[in-house]
């Protein structure tokens, strides 16, 4: 790896740690998110936590510190996007901050896509969007999007990001491992639950 990738791992790790989720649960007096539900940093747990502006927000605060660390590194290492895209995802994932227990990462993957090959993005949204009003579970919705990733960019031309956003679904996926338990004990709760 070069110096320059070096970098661009660096700043998309940073910036893809600030726990978005957290800090504006905190700001508005609701208290830890991750005493809340599921324990969770992202958006769907803070939902339970802080209500829909405070999940809204984490949501695209989440995407945006991947868009803005592939775009930093666009601007300061031009071809370190992918190492920049890699370090906001395992940021976002393990945060060191938070003793490597992070998010699931289904906001920072869209941000991510956003500047990397945006009609991925565009799907990647689609199904997330689709799979959440037709289904109502978070995790299930999270995980069609970003098995869509890859494949979406695979189909639309772009077969060279198939194995960099492969790497990245099955660290999404990996994440949702007790989602996935709980899916198949019949657990999992669906949007609009507190727990």
């Amino acid at each position: 790896m070069t110096t320059e990738g070096l970098l661009a791992l660096l700043t998309g790790y940073l910036l893809g740690s600030i726990p978005f989720g957290l800090i504006l649960t905190r700001l508005a007096g609701k208290g830890d998110v991750r005493k809340v539900g599921s324990g969770n940093i992202g958006a769907t747990n803070v939902l339970r936590a802080g209500g829909k502006w405070l999940a809204a927000a984490t949501l695209v605060l989440d995407a945006l510190k991947a868009t803005v660390a592939v775009l930093i590194a666009r601007r300061l290492w031009p071809g370190g996007e992918a190492y920049a895209a890699a370090g906001a995802l395992v940021g976002h994932l393990y945060p060191v901050w938070l003793k490597f227990r992070g998010g699931k990462g289904v906001a920072t993957y869209l941000g991510l896509l956003v500047p990397i090959f945006w009609p991925a993005a565009l799907v990647y949204a689609a199904v997330w969007l689709v799979a959440l009003v037709v289904i109502r579970i978070s995790s299930v919705s999270g995980m069609l999007a970003a098995i869509s990733a890859p494949i979406a960019a695979a189909a639309l031309g772009q077969k060279v990001l198939f194995p960099m956003l492969l790497g990245f679904t099955l660290l999404v996926l990996w994440r949702h491992h007790e989602n996935l338990a709980r899916l198949r004990a019949g657990t999992e709760p669906r949007i609009g639950r507190k727990t």
